[in-house]
């Protein structure tokens, strides 16, 4: 790791956001992080949308030494960063490398990082798989290994992505340069899972409110698909745009897409199985204005800075509360009055437990475990060559061993711990497999009670991270509506000892953390079983239930 004995101070630091980006006045937070990058400490901003997170790693990479490499998840977001950043600083500071352009537009990025004259290099995270890539990367004098979008990493994430899993192995042969990572939403478990994943030491971490008060929040709910599917057309058609209208299928972006259409909106439909070409150009056309509704999958809108947005509309319920305060985060960035509306079925749910997947296969995971025992240390490409199984599931397999202690990893790569057979080896990750998938399950239900809750909806919402807040938002439905709930909640004091974000003990699910509270029930994020709702009432009447953990 390149050292720096005289890292910049706060002063440069500010100079360079003023005079290299513009930003006379910095965000909470951003400064501190900014400081703690220089000095060359990992840093984890969780920050909302808006909020200013590239400036985190952007200015104290210009005024440090060497090139900041970038791992950023859609080449579309790429070449937008790029731009932006050659806009502020003058052609030729930015550079990407991905499959999306020609060998010599790469070989050009490589050359100005090798040369020194390239401030930020942009990678995806499946670049990494190829050992050319890590070679170069281990020869340039790296200043900053960013993680953007760094909730990818963590199963606990809202979009959790195995390519992300190749960034373990990376951090650790690259000889650990200060790590950045970012994200926007995270709950208190992502976070954990972040900081470990990439290996991170004693990271700075700065977490700002998740709220955005200027959202309007709704929940319509149906009980026939028809009259849902009608609702959310006339819905749409109405607001004109330009909006988000998320669905759970790539069919229903098409289809809602050509009603729309039929109703005089300019609508395109996006989903991963269109063809690269035309997913960026969407992107680019609902940027410039020429489109003011895209229908998509989860698959459209990370890193999109559109500061118009005036809806974001939802189908159908999606499969984390991460997920939804994700994507109702592109609305109203400019601060402006925007709608955010979740047409809700109970009988959705399923869909999302189906799309929660399955179980791995055990012949695989053996497989995978067998073929380290007997060549490791052994690096992902190599092993692959072994087991013939895709990067993607690959990744996967490495993780749940890894994490249920049968395989280790180093900058030689993956070997085996604890003298474990094959077959016990896909027990113990099996386990695994099984205890994140109740954890997804309890992520669908807290779903549900966002919209079935007659609380105030924000109070539900910010608590699932974490967050404290008074029970009364004025900004949604419920609180509109001012119904008894909400009264409840805004008379009632909170349970002495159980405050949000305090470590209790359950007698059965082990440790966790207070998340919210109403009334007549707390909510505990529990690290073996995720998010569960507990009576009140069975916590005094059963005095071991429960255990308040006091600061020692």
């Amino acid at each position: 790791m390149p050292t720096h004995p005289m890292p910049p101070d706060r002063d440069v630091l500010r100079r360079v956001a003023e005079e290299s980006f513009g930003l006379n006045v910095l965000r909470e937070g951003q400064l501190d992080a900014m400081a703690a990058a220089a000095r060359g400490e990992d840093v984890l901003a969780v920050m909302p949308s808006g909020h200013g997170k590239s400036a985190v790693y952007q200015v104290p990479a210009v005024a440090l030494p060497g090139t900041a490499v970038v791992i950023s998840p859609l080449i579309a977001l790429q070449y937008d960063q790029v731009d932006a950043i050659n806009d502020d600083l003058g052609a030729g500071r930015a550079f990407a490398v991905n499959s999306q352009q020609r060998a010599a537009a790469d070989r050009a990025a490589w050359d100005a990082a090798a040369s020194g004259a390239a401030k930020f290099l942009f990678l995806a995270p499946e670049q990494l798989a190829r050992e050319e890539t890590l070679q170069r990367l281990a020869a340039l004098d790296i200043s900053l290994f960013v993680v953007d979008e760094a909730h990818c990493i963590s199963s606990w994430g809202h979009d959790f992505r195995p390519d992300y899993l190749t960034l373990t192995p990376v951090v650790k042969r690259l000889k650990h340069p200060p790590v950045v990572a970012l994200t926007a939403t995270a709950s208190p478990h992502t976070r954990t899972e972040i900081i470990d994943r990439l290996g991170m030491r004693e990271p700075f971490i700065t977490v700002q409110s998740f709220d955005r008060p200027n959202l309007h929040l709704r929940v319509l709910r149906h009980h026939e698909d028809r009259g849902k599917r009608q609702a959310v057309v006339e819905q749409v058609a109405g607001l004109g745009g330009p909006g988000l209208l998320y669905t759970a299928t790539r069919k229903d972006t098409e289809r809602y897409a050509a009603e729309l259409a039929e109703r005089g909106l300019r609508t395109d439909a996006y989903h991963a199985g269109r063809r690269a070409a035309d997913r960026v150009a969407i992107h680019e056309r609902f940027l410039d204005g020429k489109v003011d509704v895209v229908v998509a999958t989860s698959a459209f809108g990370m890193g999109i800075d559109k500061p118009d947005v005036r809806f974001v509309v939802h189908a159908d319920i999606p499969d984390s509360l991460d997920s939804y305060y994700q994507e109702i985060g592109r609305a109203g960035r400019d601060g402006a009055p925007a709608q955010v509306v979740l047409h809700y079925r109970s009988e959705d749910l399923g869909l999302q437990r189906f799309f929660a997947g399955g179980a791995p296969d055990p012949d695989e995971l053996a497989a995978v475990f067998g073929a380290i025992r007997e060549h490791g240390p052994l690096r992902p490409a190599a092993l692959r060559e072994q087991t013939g199984l895709s990067q993607r599931k690959q990744s996967r397999l490495l993780n749940l061993l890894e994490h249920s202690g049968s395989i280790a990893v180093n900058r030689n790569g993956y070997r085996a711990v604890g003298g474990a057979d094959p077959s016990s080896a896909a027990d113990k990750a099996l386990a695994e497999a099984a205890s994140r998938h109740r954890i997804d399950e309890s992520r669908i239900e807290m779903a549900r009670g966002y919209a079935e809750t007659d609380h105030c909806r924000r109070d539900w919402l910010l608590n699932y991270f974490g967050e404290e807040t008074d029970g009364y938002c004025g900004n949604c439905d419920n609180c509109e509506a001012g119904s008894e709930a909400v009264a409840e909640a805004w008379e009632a004091d909170m349970p002495e000892g159980y405050e949000i974000q305090r470590p209790v003990k359950h007698r059965e699910w082990g440790p966790g953390i207070v998340m919210g509270t109403q009334p007549d029930r707390i909510t505990v994020l529990f690290e073996s079983v995720g998010y569960k709702d507990i009576a009140l009432s069975a916590v005094r009447e059963d005095a071991g239930l429960l255990e308040s953990i006091t600061d020692r």
